[in-house]
């Protein structure tokens, strides 16, 4: 099990809290009395997250409802929650928008606003948490990302997109941050497929209504990892078995992958049900009546997901591969010999 924090009421910021991961992630730290600074562009759903997180022990909630794609007022945000709250300790980036369609059924301004959110998001917060972190040369972030910032699958190029695109920030401020000797931590959580209202308000061009593909996990597992994340400070966790699979699958077989989603990717992540042409969806806007912690798919999501060290796991695929490797390359030598001798 992970210690518990050091500090008996942390300054936590969530963006994108409020539905979803990032609203289990505010209701988890809020169980360990954490004060909660809840970003969003929803107001209503927000001041409903508030009231929620301190019946579950927070010490302090403040919101800001505000789209992350504005860097502004990320910062702005930022500066009020160190003034209301006190010094923030850590920082969840969650906040996401996804479009469901094949390339050439997408706009560019479609494009450019998966993009904005996903993973500019993740940027102007890092930016406003570094302003608030580096005086005091403390504090922890953590991106949220995905599988699928591994390996992208058919009808989310967006999203995948953004999501690879984090992963490459990520790296890049962790080697700046050990270059100053920071001692600010920087962490991503690669995520599963997870039963949020994602698939409910998601924009889609599809025939069918969306739904997540493979193994399905409740939003509570994942908030779970970005609380050991918290404890533990690693670099990165990998949740979920199939999570590890996958990322584990494109580094040894990519081409495999290719063929294996082409076949299945498309219909594995459609419902049997048309899409209603009325349906709203929260590209641009809020919908503020499907902001709430779980989707649709409660039914067949798992409450409990493996979670793994992302760094060791990958040692331990590399060095599997080199025993594999060094086997077979022994086996044709001494079959070689017994050619020779024959």
């Amino acid at each position: 099990m992970p210690k518990k924090s050091p500090k008996a009421h942390p300054v936590v910021v969530v963006t994108g809290a409020g539905a979803g991961i990032g609203r289990a992630v505010a209701l988890r730290f809020a169980e360990e009395g954490a004060k909660l600074g809840l970003i969003s562009r929803d107001e209503a759903a927000l001041e409903g997250v508030a009231e929620e997180v301190r019946r579950a022990g927070a010490a302090g909630a403040a919101i800001a409802a505000v789209d992350v794609s504005d860097a502004e007022a990320v910062a702005e945000a930022a500066d009020d929650f160190a003034e209301e709250l006190g010094p923030i300790d850590l920082w969840v980036n969650d906040a996401m928008v996804t479009v469901f369609s094949p390339l050439e059924e997408m706009t560019p301004d479609e494009f450019r606003r998966v993009t904005e959110v996903t993973y500019l998001g993740t940027v102007h917060g890092a930016m406003a948490a570094l302003k608030h972190m580096r005086p005091r040369n403390d504090g922890h972030i953590i991106n949220v990302g995905s599988a699928l910032a591994y390996r992208g699958i058919p009808l989310q190029s967006a999203y995948c997109g953004a999501k690879h695109a984090i992963r490459g920030f990520t790296a890049a401020l962790r080697s700046e941050l050990e270059h100053d000797k920071s001692k600010i931590s920087l962490s991503m959580v690669e995520m599963p497929a997870v039963n949020t209202p994602q698939f409910d308000w998601a924009r889609t061009h599809m025939p069918k209504r969306p739904k997540p593909m493979g193994t399905i996990y409740q939003p509570e597992a994942a908030a779970e990892a970005v609380y050991r994340t918290f404890l533990t400070r690693r670099r990165e966790y990998w949740v979920g078995l199939s999570t590890l699979m996958t990322i584990v699958g494109n580094m040894v077989a990519p081409s495999f992958m290719d063929r294996y989603l082409a076949r299945n990717a498309v219909e594995g992540q459609e419902t049997d049900l048309s899409v209603r042409p009325e349906r709203p969806d929260n590209l641009f806007e809020p919908v503020t009546q499907l902001h709430r912690t779980h989707g649709h798919f409660d039914a067949a999501a798992k409450r409990r997901a493996l979670t793994v060290p992302g760094q060791p796991a990958r040692a331990a695929v590399v060095g599997a591969g080199a025993v594999l490797f060094a086997v077979l390359g022994a086996a044709i030598s001494l079959a070689s010999m017994g050619l020779r001798r024959g």
